[in-house]
């Protein structure tokens, strides 16, 4: 299973390499595409932290506030 930080990086590395396509002046295919490799990263990065990972119970403290043993 993949974890949630892992995709999460992965989405801001390629929020950065968009950012480098755009800005650089050699290749104007990733200069064409800049802005949807960024756009697609921070999709996947905003989707990913709406999702998250599953919140565990002892780590909440949720049996401790209900007044559950």
């Amino acid at each position: 299973m993949i974890r949630h930080a892992t995709v999460q990086r992965t989405a801001e590395i390629v929020m950065v390499l968009g950012i480098i396509a755009l800005c650089q002046p050699w290749n104007f295919f990733l200069h064409r595409y800049g802005l949807t490799i960024i756009i697609a990263g921070l999709l996947t990065f905003m989707i990913t932290g709406w999702v998250g990972p599953r919140p565990n119970q002892k780590a909440t403290g949720a049996t401790e506030r209900d007044g559950h043993s």
